[in-house]
């Protein structure tokens, strides 16, 4: 069985949102060089999610790892990934299984990430922002 990983993430008009988004997939590319990855967007952005499923699907990938790049789990996680996931279901019927994860912001290690760099903000100076 060969894994993919698909981040998904909310998408925007503006192209330097997608910054960190980016950087995390390159970060993950880094880490793992033989990983297919895919970064994809709900809207506003490409690829969509369906289209770097495609990608990772023509690879060979038989297990799609979902990551939802969102702070929680609001109306896109419960009520907009669901109906796209359920149409790659029945397209690519048992040859690839989906596994959609939990909202990033809903993990433990990045609200303590969140809390702790808000924290920084009091016990001295940070990097400069660009």
């Amino acid at each position: 069985m060969s894994q993919g990983l698909l981040l998904f993430a909310h998408g925007a008009r503006d192209p330097d949102w997608a910054r960190p988004f980016a950087a995390v997939a390159a970060r993950l590319a880094a880490q793992r060089p033989g990983l297919p990855l895919r970064l994809a967007f709900l809207e506003f952005m490409e690829p969509s999610l369906e289209q770097a499923a495609n990608e990772l699907a023509a690879q060979g990938c038989t297990s799609i790892h979902i990551v939802p790049m969102f702070l929680g789990t609001g109306g896109h996680v419960r009520r907009d990934i669901p109906p796209l996931l359920e149409r790659l279901q029945q397209h690519y019927g048992a040859t690839v299984s989906w596994l959609l994860h939990p909202a990033l912001g809903d993990q433990e290690r990045i609200i303590q990430a969140m809390t702790d760099a808000s924290l920084a903000w009091l016990d001295g100076p940070l990097e400069p922002q660009t």
